[in-house]
C-alpha cells in the first residue's frame, strides 16, 4: 500500500489540533489533520479562559475569534463568579496578577471549533473530515498510520511526527497502551444547552457563574451564558450521587435545579434546546506524553475536571508548547520532549490540579468565600482561575500546593 508522506500528522481538529497545525504550517511544515467527525460538532467545555488568547494569538487565531465573536454569539467575559448557600463571591480577570489578556470569550464549541479549524485550514493545514485512525506504528523512526475513510477505503500515511489531538477520544493512548487511571474520583456530568430567559438584572451574563449544591459541596452546577440569551448549563457529582429514581437525564438536571434555590429562582423560565447529555468518568491520564516522534495534546493526554474551565486552556498550551519543539526536530536539532515539553505542560497541570483537589476537598471554596481577603493573594489566585498556571511570577503557581495549604488553614482558623 502507498504511504502518502506528510512532515506532521495530527490527529484531530479540536482547538489543539488546529492551533498547533496553524502554528506549524506558518513555519512551512507540511501539516495534514485527521478528523474522525464532521464540523461542526456539539462539544462541552465552553467557558474559555484569558489565557486561552494569548495562545491563539502565537497561532495568529486571535483576531480571527474577535471578529467573529458577536456574529457566532459568544459571549464576553471577564471573570468568574460563585455562589454558595447565598454567599456570592466573583473574580475580576482584569484585575489578576499575571500579564497578559484579561477577558475572553463563553462560546458554542461547535462554532468555536469549527472557527480554528477553519482558519488552521486556511493558513495552510490540509484537514480530512470522516477519516478514522485504525492504526499507527511508531517503533520506526517515521510513524506510519493506517486511516479509514468513510467508504471503507484504507490508506497509509508516514510522517516524520504524530501529534495526537484526539480529546476523549484519545487514539494514541488506546492504540499504544498508555492509559493509566486518573488519581481523581470517577466523576459524572449531565448538562444541555437552554433557552434561559433570565430576567433577573443584579445577574452577569460577562460571567461564569459556579454554583455549589446546597446540602453536597462536593457537587456543584454551571451556567454559562451566551450572547444570544441561551446558555450551557450542567451539574456534577460522583455517578451514585445520581440514582435511578430521577427517570430520564432530562428530568434528573431539573430536579437538581431545583434543589439549588438560586438556579431555580435564575432558571424559572427557561426552556430545553436540546436533550440532557451525560457524560461519566471524563478524568484521564497517561503513561507519558511523548514517545520521541509522537506527543499527546491536550485531553488526549490528561483530563482533570470542568471545574475550572481548565481544559481548553492546557490543550492550547500543549499545542503552544510542542509546535516549536516539532519545527527544530524536523530541522534535524537535537529535542528533549520530556524536559522541554512534558515536564513544563504539567507544571500547570498540577497547579490546576492542587485547586481542583482543593475544591472537592472544600478548601478552595473557603478560600474564595472568606469575608477578609488579602487583595494581592486575591490577585494572584484570579491569575490561576483565569488559566495564567504557568507564570511563576505568581507563588501561588510556583508552589501551589504548600502556599494552598497554608491558605485554607488560615482561612478555617481566623
Amino acid at each position: 500500500m502507498k504511504k502518502e508522506q506528510y512532515d506532521v500528522v495530527v490527529i484531530g481538529a479540536g482547538p489543539a489540533g488546529a492551533v498547533a497545525a496553524a502554528m506549524l504550517v506558518r513555519k512551512g511544515r507540511k501539516v495534514l489533520i485527521l478528523e474522525k467527525m464532521h464540523f461542526p460538532r456539539f462539544s462541552i467545555g465552553e467557558s474559555l479562559l484569558p489565557q486561552c488568547m494569548e495562545f491563539l494569538r502565537e497561532a495568529g487565531l486571535e483576531g480571527t475569534v474577535d471578529q467573529h465573536a458577536a456574529s457566532l454569539a459568544f459571549q464576553y467575559k471577564d471573570g468568574a463568579a460563585f455562589y454558595k448557600s447565598g454567599a456570592y463571591t466573583e473574580f475580576d480577570f482584569t484585575k489578576k496578577f499575571s500579564k497578559g489578556r484579561g477577558t475572553t470569550f463563553q462560546v458554542k464549541r461547535a462554532d468555536f471549533d469549527k472557527l480554528l479549524a477553519d482558519g488552521a485550514e486556511k493558513a495552510g493545514a490540509e484537514i480530512r473530515y470522516g477519516h478514522q485512525v485504525n492504526d499507527v506504528d511508531v517503533k520506526v523512526q517515521q510513524p506510519i498510520l493506517t486511516v479509514e475513510n468513510e467508504d471503507g477505503v484504507a490508506y497509509q500515511v508516514e510522517c516524520k511526527f504524530l501529534l495526537d489531538a484526539s480529546g476523549f477520544g484519545r487514539v494514541l493512548p488506546r492504540l499504544l497502551d498508555l492509559e493509566t487511571p486518573s488519581n481523581f474520583p470517577i466523576r459524572q456530568s449531565y448538562f444541555t444547552h437552554i433557552k434561559d430567559n433570565i430576567d433577573d438584572p443584579s445577574f452577569d451574563r460577562n460571567k461564569i457563574l459556579i454554583t455549589v449544591h446546597p446540602k453536597h459541596s462536593d457537587i456543584w452546577y454551571w451556567l454559562i451564558p451566551f450572547d444570544d440569551g441561551t446558555a450551557s448549563v450542567g451539574v456534577v457529582g460522583e455517578p451514585e450521587q445520581f440514582n435511578d429514581d430521577y427517570g430520564s437525564n432530562d428530568e434528573l438536571l431539573n430536579a437538581f435545579l431545583r434543589q439549588s434555590p438560586n438556579l431555580e429562582k435564575l432558571l424559572a423560565n427557561a426552556t430545553l434546546i436540546n436533550p440532557v447529555r451525560t457524560i461519566k468518568g471524563y478524568s484521564a491520564n497517561v503513561k507519558r506524553l511523548q514517545g520521541g516522534n509522537f506527543a499527546l495534546l491536550g485531553n488526549a493526554g490528561e483530563f482533570l475536571d470542568p471545574v475550572f474551565s481548565s481544559g481548553v486552556t492546557i490543550a492550547l498550551k500543549s499545542a503552544s508548547l510542542i509546535a516549536p519543539l516539532v519545527d527544530k526536530y524536523l530541522d534535524g536539532e537535537q529535542v528533549d520532549f520530556e524536559a522541554d515539553y512534558s515536564t513544563p505542560l504539567k507544571k500547570g497541570v498540577n497547579c490546576f490540579k492542587t485547586f481542583v483537589t482543593a475544591w472537592y476537598e472544600g478548601g478552595f471554596q473557603d478560600i474564595i468565600f472568606y469575608q477578609d481577603q488579602d487583595e494581592k493573594i486575591r490577585e494572584m489566585i484570579c491569575s490561576i482561575l483565569a488559566g495564567y498556571a504557568w507564570d511563576e511570577e505568581n507563588p501561588y503557581v510556583a508552589q501551589s500546593e504548600r502556599r494552598f495549604k497554608v491558605l485554607v488553614d488560615i482561612c478555617r482558623t481566623e
